[in-house]
């Protein structure tokens, strides 16, 4: 079943990694999956990098969006939107606009 209809909130009075950790561990436990059989979805070395992420102390590396989409059954283009729109703020406001619009 495919997610990509669900985004994270943004709000100014949380830090907007743990709001986006929030988010990335609804997105896993929807698909029913630990965080150890997302890591060894995506060839992880260690689980705890995805606690790391939905506690929001982490960043998925730019060239594992895709990989990261295809395992939580997003799609790649608007999950990469999404967090570039929380990694990037400023790039993400220059290419879509105001981003607390979006």
């Amino acid at each position: 079943m495919t997610h990509d209809k669900i985004t994270p909130a943004v709000s100014h009075d949380k830090d907007a990694r743990v709001e986006l950790g929030s988010w990335l561990r609804s997105l896993r436990e929807a698909q029913g999956l630990s965080q150890r059989q997302l890591a060894d979805m995506l060839d992880l070395d260690y689980y705890t990098f995805i606690s790391q992420l939905e506690t929001g102390r982490g960043k998925i590396p730019s060239a594992r969006y895709r990989d990261w989409a295809k395992a939580l059954e997003q799609e790649p283009k608007a999950f990469m939107t999404i967090l570039l729109r929380y990694y990037e703020p400023e790039a993400y406001e220059m290419l879509f606009g105001d981003a607390q619009k979006a």
